[in-house]
């Protein structure tokens, strides 16, 4: 486990730690993002607040809640580079927020685009699907 990681996981309250914050620490650290989320797994930490909104929204004593909503209507371009990303049936994390970047979208926004077009979203940078 990589003690550097570790204490900065360790700042954050009641053992659950939000997918920015992570790529906060990765991006602090240099290190990459599944070195953070695995270091999280090992000390039973939860990530949460996915930024492509996948997981992570519940609140204490609430049931989750879904805060991905599908687009109904895909711009066609946009459609077509989420397409060019897919592979065997599922688009990466990373490939989704580099779209989102190109479009100018936020990465619910892409998150959200591709739940309209029903794409799996495999691998997480943080290692978590």
């Amino acid at each position: 486990m990589n003690a550097e990681i570790a204490a900065q996981i360790e700042i954050y309250p009641e053992k659950d730690l939000p997918c920015p914050v992570a790529h906060f620490i990765a991006a602090q650290l240099g290190v990459a993002p599944i070195d953070v989320g695995r270091t999280a797994d090992e000390l039973g930490v939860r990530v949460g607040m996915c930024q492509l909104g996948l997981f992570g929204y519940a609140q204490k004593g609430r049931p989750a809640y879904r805060i991905r909503q599908p687009m109904e209507h895909v711009p066609e371009d946009l459609a077509d580079a989420i397409r060019e990303a897919v592979v065997e049936g599922r688009v990466s994390c990373i490939a989704l927020w580099q779209i989102a970047k190109r479009f100018g979208l936020s990465r619910l926004e892409i998150g959200n685009a591709n739940e309209g077009l029903g794409f799996k979203v495999k691998p997480c940078q943080l290692g978590f699907f």
